[in-house]
């Protein structure tokens, strides 16, 4: 979508969801609870049916609720707890949430829990809150969505701003959670904009700095029209120019009434052409933002201080699209991957007549040209690979727990195969270079690391009691720095010191273990035995040594026995 798209839909969205009923049935239920005995209840809950299936949930203050006067003039906030520490996130591990609005949920505890058990099946489900049981509204939704089978929608009248950068950012990080929330607010109430005056604001006015931060759809109303946005940035900016602009800020105490504006936006016909714009000279992204703020009030070619927020809203709009621009998304270059992959797979095949494509990457400079060609070629393609994988990782690193488990789900096959085909190449090279050793403890990439954990985690157990044919790709990526090392250990086993040849004695002992144990769970690729491979080089170049000095040793017996793996 482009620049000038999503912000000309702004009002397209705001008359589509004026023009439904959805707005309509939910303050319905908010004015039917107003109208409840409130007892000495601070805010009052109810359940409304919706639809077939449905619910609308609805929360409600006491107008004599004194936590509602102390946060519409109180910024204190209280850092991130239970019922909401799973709220936090490896990027924003830190989040805080007004402290009023978290001692009324905290105060509903008991209630609120029962009533998550009893909306276990309700679809569709609607919370819904005006004022301070706006923000209850918001909490509850937040802690429904903790349960990755329940996807309500939050709608709030005139709620003040909930929380601070830490909680905006983590919940922003989950684009299906942001995308739950609709706040609607009125150019005349000034209970939104509460914490967001210059006396909420670090350092001056400045907007950016705000201690409070929203999140979620705002759709902002004026007399005649409203118009929706998304930014947080933009969404602060224009709040503090309707501060500015408002004449109500003494009366926050005093709930506004939505239902007049819901039905003067509905009856009208939401449109105004570019020709009211002719006395800007703008571009079309320019335009319309023109036409989104002045829909809502603080537009217009009297308003003396339009063009400062104009810019700022349009900086704050493009500072966005280059984030998600650059975001990164791993469906963008799936295609350049299977790629790459095929490049690789062909190598593989190719080269078995060569001892198996480990050992003729790692040969290639000794060959002939096309050899080395080949070998450019598919460097070119690892390397494409890598820094896609790495990438991956590093993102999937920084997700939230919930949001992690499902991406690496869904990835983690090709991750896997990626590691496999890939990571014996970098093996190759590493032990290509004179000194290197120990590659699995000293040169293997951490991305690698990840890779082999997930899968881990994913199946404990792994798949060989339940295979009877080899696999083409050997299972464990780090199955030729093994025998890489087992060569250097062979070489101190027949010329080193009397503790060089105990301490390789001990290797090839373990290393004889593993790789029997490979062979017998079928995890091992039978390119392993071709003549020309490391391994049975290995084997080729010590078989004295080590029938002399281990003869007990398993791997020696099966080797010995050349019909075991012809």
């Amino acid at each position: 979508m482009s620049q000038v798209s999503m912000f000309s839909s702004g009002q397209e969205f705001a008359n589509l969801l004026v023009s439904s009923d959805l707005l309509h049935h939910s303050w319905f239920t908010i004015s039917d609870l107003r109208n409840h005995p409130y007892l000495n209840n601070p805010i009052l809950v109810k359940v409304y049916p919706y639809h077939s299936n449905g619910a609308i949930v609805a929360f409600v203050s006491s107008p004599t609720c004194t936590l509602q006067k102390e946060m519409v003039s109180s910024e204190d906030l209280e850092g991130s707890q239970s019922p909401f520490d799973f709220i936090s996130t490896k990027r924003n591990p830190h989040f805080s949430v007004n402290k009023s609005a978290i001692t009324l949920f905290a105060s509903l505890l008991n209630e609120l829990s029962a009533l998550k058990e009893q909306l276990d099946n309700v679809s569709p489900l609607i919370i819904t809150g005006v004022s301070l049981g706006g923000s209850v509204a918001s909490l509850f939704t937040l802690w429904l969505l903790k349960d990755n089978n329940k996807r309500p929608t939050c709608i709030t009248f005139g709620s003040p701003l909930l929380g601070d950068s830490g909680l905006q950012q983590a919940i922003s990080e989950r684009p299906s959670w942001n995308s739950s929330f609709l706040h609607v607010v009125s150019n005349h109430d000034p209970i939104p904009r509460s914490l967001i005056t210059p006396t909420n604001v670090i350092a001056g006015s400045i907007p950016q700095s705000c201690i409070y931060n929203p999140f979620g759809t705002f759709l902002l109303c004026s007399d005649s029209d409203c118009s929706c946005f998304e930014e947080p940035e933009s969404v602060l900016d224009i709040m503090m120019e309707m501060n500015l602009n408002s004449q109500h800020q003494d009366n926050r105490s005093l709930a506004f009434d939505y239902e007049q504006v819901l039905k003067r936006l509905k009856d009208r016909v939401i449109f105004k052409g570019a020709s009211q714009l002719f006395y800007f000279s703008v571009d079309q992204l320019q335009a319309g933002i023109d036409l989104q703020l002045e829909a809502i009030g603080i537009g217009g070619q009297q308003t003396s201080n339009m063009n400062p927020l104009r810019t700022k809203v349009k900086k704050r709009v493009e500072e966005s699209f280059a984030k998600k621009r650059n975001a990164f998304d791993p469906g963008k270059k799936l295609n350049k991957m299977k790629e790459a992959m095929t490049w690789l797979e062909w190598y593989k095949k190719v080269t078995l007549k060569e001892g198996g494509y480990y050992d003729s990457f790692k040969r290639s400079e000794y060959r002939r040209r096309d050899a080395v060609k080949s070998r450019q070629e598919i460097v070119k393609h690892q390397r494409v690979l890598t820094k896609y994988w790495k990438t991956m990782v590093a993102e999937v690193e920084k997700m939230p727990q919930r949001e992690e488990t499902t991406f690496r789900t869904r990835w983690l096959y090709a991750g896997t195969n990626y590691r496999r085909m890939v990571e014996p190449l970098d093996i190759a090279e590493y032990y290509m270079k004179s000194g290197n050793i120990d590659y699995v403890n000293l040169g293997r990439s951490e991305h690698y690391k990840k890779l082999e954990e997930w899968r881990k985690e994913d199946n404990p157990s792994g798949n060989g009691n339940y295979r009877r044919k080899s696999v083409s790709l050997t299972e464990d990526s780090c199955f030729w720095a093994y025998v890489e090392e087992a060569i250097i250990n062979s070489k101190r086993l027949r010329e080193g010191s009397l503790e060089e040849k105990e301490n390789a004695t001990e290797h090839l002992v373990n290393f004889g273990e593993y790789v029997m144990k490979m062979i017998w769970s079928y995890s091992v690729s039978s390119e392993i035995f071709l003549p020309q491979s490391s391994f049975m080089n290995w084997w080729q170049e010590y078989r004295q040594d080590i029938l002399s000095c281990l003869p007990n040793l398993r791997l020696a017996f099966y080797m010995e026995n050349g019909e075991s793996y012809a």
